[in-house]
């Protein structure tokens, strides 16, 4: 049974999601030359990341801002205006306040969506971690040398361009020999065709990534990919997992399927 969500306890959720992005970058920055450019910079409770060469949303962020930080808010933006490129606030329905969305809203920024943190308990011999898994996939870890076949299948299941296949192959086989990290592949008839990782640190295991190719959906890849990361972490004795996704998306019903709940919705904000 998973615990009953306080404000200290979805706290400690919000700061598991800090440390695997601090875990990953930290360890991108470390290649020779830092050049993707990465800067992390802590204002209080608040993280602020900054990857230069990749524009987007996606590490460009903040989290774990408070509703009382307001004096941070202007330092913030600040950060990310010297660098060319507007803020985006991960924000917590534990940790706001009206004065927070105020200031926000008075530079120019609104809320663009939502996206929402998942969790649950593991216990020793959970017979419900031992999910039926369709006997045509079978999933073993990543090797060092077979990173590429990583960034080909990240790069088609989240629809980028093949350009970056070397770029996430190299950013995420840095992690490799890293303890905490964990890379999964899924193959359907001995054929790649989803990822799974796995993030594990101080008793807290967290979903990182997982996807499938389009063409090998709706097999049960996903939900084999969760299975095996969730025995994972019971097996490294961490007491519970957590998992972002986007709300109602198949990838948020499988996890309740495996047994997750909603710990909280996040509010992301951005420039208008």
């Amino acid at each position: 049974m998973s615990p009953i969500l306080t404000e200290e306890f979805a706290r400690r959720i919000e700061q598991s999601e800090i440390e695997l992005l601090e875990s990953r970058l930290i360890s991108v920055q470390k290649i020779e030359g830092n050049p993707m450019g990465v800067e992390i910079k802590k204002y209080g409770d608040a993280v602020a990341f900054y990857v230069k060469n990749i524009p987007g949303p996606s590490f460009n962020h903040v989290k774990g801002i408070d509703g009382k930080q307001l004096d941070e808010v202007d330092v913030i933006l600040d950060f990310y205006h010297d660098r060319e490129i507007p803020a985006t606030f991960e924000i917590t329905p534990a940790h706001c306040s009206v004065e927070l969305f105020k200031s926000l809203a008075k530079h120019g920024y609104f809320q663009r969506g939502f996206r929402t943190t998942l969790y649950r308990s593991l216990v020793v011999n959970d017979l419900a971690l031992c999910t039926e898994i369709n006997p045509s996939i079978s999933i073993r870890e990543f090797e060092y040398d077979e990173f590429n076949v990583f960034g080909q299948i990240y790069t088609q299941g989240f629809h980028m361009p093949s350009s970056l296949i070397e770029f996430v192959a190299q950013n995420n086989q840095v992690l490799h020999q890293d303890e905490h990290w964990t890379f999964y592949l899924a193959s359907v008839e001995e054929k790649p065709a989803g990822i799974g990782v796995l993030f594990e640190q101080d008793g807290v295991a967290t979903l990182a990534a997982s996807t499938t190719i389009p063409k090998y959906r709706n097999k049960g890849v996903h939900s084999a990919l969760l299975s095996k990361r969730l025995q994972k972490a019971q097996q490294n004795h961490c007491h519970m997992i957590v998992g972002q996704t986007e709300y109602g998306s198949g990838s948020f019903r499988n996890m309740e399927r495996a047994g997750l709940k909603v710990a909280y919705t996040k509010a992301i904000w951005t420039k208008l």
